[in-house]
């Protein structure tokens, strides 16, 4: 990361850092608002110029205004608050008001603001429906004022499947009719080839991350193939998240008749995998016994299923399955890589995500809101230590080893992370004199994301006890350190999916690999990270400590790795040219650029 040449001070009397457009930018500021800024200081100079010849007589040199340009910037932010009050109702978002009031704080060496041009984008590029009632979800409408732009926009066929599969969610989903003949022929055993309306639960017991993304997972699935999708509210989704269908719920009803969906096993009877083994199910088309579908059955999809529960990405199994009026998915990973390699869902998925590493970036962001007391920790917090950072840097460790949680093999590798790649300044080595900071130079915020407290404070007296070679300061935070993972505590899950989101809103990111946890958070952001390799020898530091991800898709831990025409374990991810491996788990499979 480079830093920026300060630009020359603008009005007599006033330092370089307060007159330099380029250092008075948001760190939110996009790379044409600091191109801009930077032409725009060639307006501003107090350097006598020589005359020119050519130069009409009496043409005089252009010089600054600071008062005026005072005056201006005042007027610019007046008029934007009013039009967020109007447009809002009132409730502007505290984070765009205080950046254009720092704005003004700062300097005014120039008279136009990024906020004030280029207002957050609500609707997310038309991923949310319009006209929902602000007071039912504080972050579906704030949230885009705490996060900078993103560059993929959402593709006009997923924009128009999701407007349909609202649709879907209302006429077929719980407190409809359809619901409730579905669910009386669901109880009675009765299945349903034609039925109106067809479903698929979600179902996952696994640490928060695997949650998010076996969700977004099966939902990708239920566009595919315009099933209604609901979510086990047992493990705590309806307490961390708005509802993300306007007008209709994804919560399975507490009175659903099937029970125990918690306790599913790959040797349950259900699965699709032992209803082909006992025969229940079969995908030939000469047999001769007509066959009758049941109306539900387990799609198994952990880390430990088999042969036949691996057929679900077959097309052939796919078209079997689209009989089943309930489908019940029970996995613990991002299993979407596996969908792209079906080939009958090739040519919808190729229209929905044209960037095929971008489909959790748009599919996170559509269903995961934070509900209000969650978003309250997100806001107070950014809103206290992170909104002044110009570069705000989120690093998110996960220690795997118990023996690991104060090792100074792991502290070594994030400090040489972070410094190989220029994400952060470099400490003077002991005895030098310090650096006095250059003008313009950037404010660096790094945001901590770990369930232990020893490397946060250790990288925070690291920066406080010796200067930077830069002579740039460093603010380290860390918002909570629970010391170890607390499977289904509401509090705890609480302060998890607030710190996931942070880490969303940080411009780079440095994350663990093998961590779900950092998989929401850099596909929330839209950014690719800087992944550090696990550790195979607690005593030593892995060389190199960190690599840049091949893509910010979260990567499918447990791919099938099944030849479906020749029914048994191969591996087919080259079929797939947007497919790749892992750069955290070697046998694992992510969505790329397609080089095409």
């Amino acid at each position: 990361m480079q830093q920026r040449k300060a630009p020359k001070a603008c009005a007599e009397g006033a330092t370089e850092q307060e007159a330099s457009p380029a250092a008075v930018l948001p760190r939110t500021a996009t790379a044409r608002d600091l191109l801009e800024a930077e032409e725009a200081e060639d307006q501003c100079s107090m350097t006598p110029r020589k005359k020119n010849k050519r130069r009409q007589a009496g043409a005089g040199e252009r010089r600054c205004r600071p008062v005026v340009n005072l005056l201006l910037v005042a007027f610019v932010v007046a008029v934007l608050l009013a039009v967020v009050l109007l447009v809002d109702g009132g409730r502007a978002p505290a984070v765009w008001i205080a950046a254009a009031g720092a704005q003004l704080r700062r300097g005014s060496g120039h008279a136009w603001l990024p906020y004030a041009r280029n207002a957050p984008d609500k609707l997310l590029g038309g991923l949310l429906a319009d006209g929902v009632d602000e007071k039912t979800c504080r972050s579906r409408h704030e949230s885009s004022a705490y996060r900078r732009s993103t560059p993929r926009r959402p593709s006009p066929h997923l924009v128009s499947r999701l407007r349909r599969h609202e649709e879907l969610q209302r006429r077929c989903g719980p407190g409809s009719d359809a619901y409730g003949r579905a669910v009386q022929q669901l109880s009675a055993g009765r299945s349903a080839v034609d039925a109106e309306c067809k479903y698929v639960v979600s179902v996952c017991n696994r640490g928060l991350g695997n949650r998010i993304l076996a969700a977004a997972s099966a939902f990708l699935y239920a566009l595919l193939t315009d099933r209604v999708l609901l979510v086990d509210r047992g493990n705590g989704m309806g307490e961390l998240f708005c509802e993300p269908f306007p007008g209709a719920t994804w919560l399975l009803p507490p009175d659903f008749p099937v029970a125990g969906l918690a306790n599913i096993t790959v040797d349950a009877a259900e699965t699709y995998g032992n209803m082909l083994k006992n025969k229940v199910l079969t995908t030939d088309s000469t047999h001769s016994t007509p066959m009758q579908v049941p109306a539900l059955a387990y799609a198994y999809l952990e880390h430990d299923y088999g042969d036949g529960d691996k057929r679900f990405f077959c097309d052939d199994d796919q078209r079997l399955m689209s009989n089943i009026q309930w489908l019940v998915a029970r996995m613990d990973t991002y299993s979407v890589p596996g969908l792209f390699q079906v080939p009958s869902f090739a040519e919808e998925l190729a229209a929905l995500f044209p960037e095929r590493d971008a489909v959790f970036h748009h599919l996170g962001r559509y269903l995961f809101h934070p509900a209000d007391h969650v978003w309250g920790l997100v806001s107070r917090y950014y809103r206290a230590y992170l909104a002044r950072a110009e570069q705000l840097v989120g690093i998110q460790l996960r220690v795997f080893d118990s023996e690991q949680g104060k090792s100074p093999h792991i502290l070594r590798q994030i400090t040489s992370c972070v410094w190989k790649a220029k994400l952060l300044p470099e400490l003077l080595a002991a005895g030098e004199p310090a650096v006095t900071p250059a003008p313009g130079g950037v404010s660096w915020t790094v945001l901590i994301a770990s369930l232990r407290p020893w490397f946060y404070e250790r990288i925070k007296s690291m920066y406080w006890e010796q200067p930077t070679a830069s002579g740039e300061d460093v603010g380290v935070h860390q918002p909570s350190h629970e010391e170890y993972q607390q499977f289904g505590r509401r509090s705890h899950d609480t302060k998890a999916w607030a710190e996931m989101y942070l880490l969303s809103l940080c411009d780079v990111l440095v994350t663990s690999g093998w961590s779900t946890f950092g998989y929401v958070a850099q596909g929330l952001a839209g950014v690719t990270p800087w992944v550090m390799y696990r550790p195979l020898n607690v005593s030593e530091t892995p060389d190199p400590p960190c690599a840049r991800d091949v893509s910010m898709e979260p990567c499918f831990h447990t791919p099938p790795m099944y030849d479906c025409k020749l029914k048994h374990t191969a591996d087919t991810a080259r079929s797939v040219p947007h497919l790749r491996r892992c750069q955290d788990v070697r046998w694992g499979l992510k969505l790329v650029v397609d080089p095409k």
